[in-house]
This record gives structure tokens, C-alpha cells and sequence, in this order.
């Protein structure tokens, strides 16, 4: 990984950048404190599969059916925000 301040990164940004296209992760500094890194884009399909194999995301079964966005919606909540936060306080919550 490349470690390099901010104004280095502003006055060379095109080379910084070349280097995270090749794979590689930049880290930016601030008077020696890390404030930012950048790394390269990974693949969305690629990322999405790996969620998926390790169970943390599962692909959907079945298309929506036709008519889903001309059905009835919920009735709203007669409550409200303000009121449930406002007892919420009250309890000391």
C-alpha cells in the first residue's frame, strides 16, 4: 500500500489513481494521520455472489407479480413519531 499526503496526492492525483486501477490502495494522510484510502472498484456482480455464498444475502426466488404496484397499501400508523419519542423520553429511554 502507498502512504502519501494529501497535497502529494492533489498535485499527482492522475498517477494516484493509475496505481489504484492497477490494483493497487493508496493511503492518504493528513500531517501524518490517515484520513482517507482510496481502493479500486471491485466488481458489483462479483461482490454480490460472494454475500451470497457465504449466506449473508440470498438472491431473490420469483419476480414481483404484475399487478404488485396497483395493490392496496397498509393503512398508516395513526401514531406519531413526536408522540413515541416524546414518551420514550419521558421513561428515560
Amino acid at each position: 500500500m502507498t502512504v502519501a499526503g494529501i497535497a502529494e496526492v492533489k498535485a499527482r492525483l492522475s498517477e494516484y489513481l493509475a496505481r489504484v486501477g492497477g490494483g493497487e490502495e493508496v493511503l492518504v494522510t493528513d500531517r501524518g494521520r490517515p484520513v482517507a484510502r482510496i481502493v479500486p472498484v471491485v466488481d458489483g456482480a462479483r461482490h454480490l455472489s460472494e454475500l451470497e455464498r457465504r449466506g449473508l444475502l440470498r438472491s431473490p426466488s420469483a419476480a414481483l407479480p404484475d399487478d404488485f404496484l396497483d395493490r392496496p397499501r397498509p393503512a398508516p400508523d395513526t401514531g406519531s413519531v413526536r408522540d413515541a419519542l416524546l414518551v420514550d423520553r419521558r421513561q428515560g429511554r
